[in-house]
Order: structure tokens, then sequence, then C-alpha cells
């Protein structure tokens, strides 16, 4: 958690990001022997790849198109991004700019992190770990992380025009 607080790249922030999700794995999975806790651990895993998937694609689009991976220069540079690369993607018969559809993916990761909309179903199975420290971890880290990433990145999330959506 200490890695996902101070990393200014986002690339830093993602490993930080998967470690907190072996973390949660490891605790869930406690007890090893018993087959509701492995089940658990295996759900939280897979039910999560969906929030990474959304991340590391958000990361992978900023590296692509903006050459940069650093958190401060995205979020210093959000009104130029806006100006400058205004692409029109047609995405399930609309039209979304790059902007949009980058915050629309760091979004997706945050939902998952964080277990909301559809991505909370491990959440409950997860304390089939040790249950006081589970609780801890999970609402100190796994959830925080996401909150933590919106924060990180609210400046480029107002500018995208995907602010309604987490609003929402």
């Amino acid at each position: 958690m200490a890695l996902l607080v101070v990393s200014d790249s986002l690339v830093q922030l993602f490993f930080a990001w998967e470690g907190v999700g072996v973390t949660s794995y490891l605790l869930i999975n406690f007890w090893y022997t018993r087959y509701e806790a492995n089940r658990a651990a295996l759900k939280a895993v897979f039910v999560n790849r969906f929030g990474d998937f959304g991340l590391y694609t958000g990361i992978i689009l900023f590296i692509v198109y903006f050459k940069t991976q650093s958190i401060t220069t995205i979020n210093s540079l959000a009104n130029e991004l806006k100006a400058e690369h205004f692409i029109d993607f047609s995405f399930l018969g609309c039209k979304i700019d790059l902007l949009t559809f980058i915050g629309f993916f760091l979004f997706l990761g945050v939902v998952g992190k964080s277990a909301q909309l559809g991505l909370h179903t491990w959440l409950p199975d997860a304390m089939e770990g040790p249950t006081p420290v589970s609780a801890l971890l999970h609402a100190a880290t796994m959830v925080t992380a996401g909150v933590y990433l919106v924060l990180r990145l609210s400046y480029f999330f107002e500018v995208s025009g995907i602010m309604s959506l987490i609003a929402f």
C-alpha cells in the first residue's frame, strides 16, 4: 500500500495494485486446506481480473497515445491533452473522445478493486480468511486503492468527462 501511495508512475502504481491483490489472495486462502477458503480466494482473483484489465488497458493507452506514465505530468497536462488529442472513437455506436475512453478503462479498474457495481461478489466470501485481519486488509487496502486512484488522477478524470459517470 505504501508503494501505491508514493508512486508517481502509472506502471509503479500498477505493480503496487497487483501486490495488494496478491496479498488479498494470500490472506483469504490463509487456511488453504479448507475448500471454501480456496474457492473464495480464487473468486476474488478472477473477479479482480476484470478491474485489472481496465486499469492496464488505460495505462497502455496513456503510454501509447501520450508517451507518458507520470501521474504528475498527466494531471498538469490534462487541459492540453484535451485540446490537442481530441480523437473520436466509434465505440458501441457512440462517439467518444480519447480521454473519455481512457478514463472509462481507468474507472473500470477502480470499480473492480473497490468492489463496486457488480464486481463486489468476491467481498462477502473474503471473510474466509482470519476475519479481523481480513476485514482490516480489505477495507484499508483493496477498497481504498480504487478510491485513491480516483483521487490521484482527479484532475484528469474531471477534464476527461468521465466524472459524471463516477458521480453516478
